[in-house]
């Protein structure tokens, strides 16, 4: 049997060629009491396609969260500082920037065309409400009537694999699991068009993680609906989504189909977290994680800012951003040997010459510091 990315890669190219959301050198940054910035999100740069599910992957603190929350705005704190764009297409076929557009177009915009599992979801039912008021109260406050709302309750829960009678239980009578998919519920109630999901498999026991991933994997299936999930756990990517974007210091260094990344990952920190994922298939042996830790956002190391624990940097690396750029198919020497490079991927590092910004030059690639 297939598993759901090999079911993912099968389906026509035509289906994810749609451009729904593109965020450009979007900045996310927090002035400290002290005048201190911390540039949690700081260039990042994605596009998501319309019947897809992209994966978005790294270290905690490397931005995940604050970017997703950023997209929808729901991050307020009078502290805050952004630039940069993330432009959205919606359905009637105009192109909002999310981060132009006023609170109240935004409050329109969430649930009805762009939906959000938070993290830590579990916890974000109301105790004293019972199930169906949850679920009825965001789409009445989109002006569906409580009555056709009440309606649709059943078939949601049924959607999502609850039996009914959910709807008449609090939130403290269900299991996690259960908790989770009330949430993807309440998601899917008017339908949007993108899912943003943050580690939506968090905290539960492998039987309910496939469940839910299932779950979403139906979403894009049936629905049409896009993701974007967040998650730290690669074994879920490689499980569920179509491709998968690799965050590092609050910038995307790699993106691409999720299994050539997985098999052949082309940055060094990507081939780090690929390196530490046990595997039953190879000879046991000790896994190596990657040195050091993630550094912080108020000081941004120079240059490629993995060089201080990459094993493969090089004097241009810690004075010259390399910039995410699509790589050239064919074959080439990445970080798992010499393999032959799918079309698609994009990387951020002066060991692959795209990387390199114009004027720059690397006489000593390859030459490590």
């Amino acid at each position: 049997m297939a598993t759901l990315s090999e079911q993912n890669s099968a389906r026509p190219k035509e289906e994810r060629d749609d451009v729904l959301l593109e965020i450009k050198d979007l900045n996310i940054h927090f002035r400290g009491d002290d005048g201190g910035l911390a540039r949690v999100v700081d260039g990042a740069n994605l596009t998501v396609h319309r019947n897809e599910i992209i994966g978005i992957a790294g270290e905690s603190g490397s931005g995940k969260t604050t970017l997703v929350e950023g997209i929808l705005q729901i991050i307020r704190f009078p502290n805050r500082e952004t630039s940069g764009q993330v432009l959205f297409n919606t359905r009637s076929g105009q192109q909002v920037d999310l981060m132009q557009t006023q609170i109240r177009r935004m409050r329109q915009l969430r649930l009805d065309e762009i939906s959000y599992i938070p993290q830590g979801s579990m916890n974000s039912l109301n105790p004293v409400m019972r199930v169906e008021e949850q679920i009825v109260d965001g789409m009445v406050d989109h002006g569906i009537s409580e009555r056709q709302a009440k309606r649709r309750v059943p078939e949601l829960l049924d959607w999502v694999g609850l039996d009914p009678k959910v709807a008449r239980l609090y939130p403290h009578e269900l299991s996690g699991g259960m908790k989770q998919r009330v949430i993807i519920a309440i998601g899917i109630s008017m339908e949007p068009s993108l899912i943003i999901a943050d580690e939506p498999t968090t905290a539960l026991d492998v039987n309910v993680q496939r469940r839910i991933i299932e779950t979403l994997a139906r979403l894009r299936d049936e629905m049409k609906v896009a993701i974007m999930m967040v998650s730290h756990d690669m074994a879920v990517h490689a499980q569920l989504v179509d491709r998968v974007a690799i965050m590092y210091a609050g910038q995307v260094v790699e993106t691409g189909a999720v299994r050539p990344i997985g098999k052949a990952p082309l940055h060094p920190y990507t081939h780090g977290l690929m390196a530490a994922i046990p595997s039953i298939d190879k000879p046991r042996e000790r896994l190596e994680g990657i040195g050091g830790s993630t550094p912080s956002p108020r000081n941004w190391p120079q240059g490629c800012r993995f060089h201080n624990r990459c094993p493969k940097a090089m004097p241009v690396c810690t004075g010259v951003p390399p910039i995410l750029a699509e790589v050239r198919p064919g074959p080439r020497d990445t970080m798992s040997g010499h393999v032959d490079v799918t079309p698609g991927r994009e990387v951020a590092c002066h060991l692959y010459p795209e990387s390199t910004p114009e004027g720059v030059d690397v006489p000593e690639r390859g030459q490590r510091v």
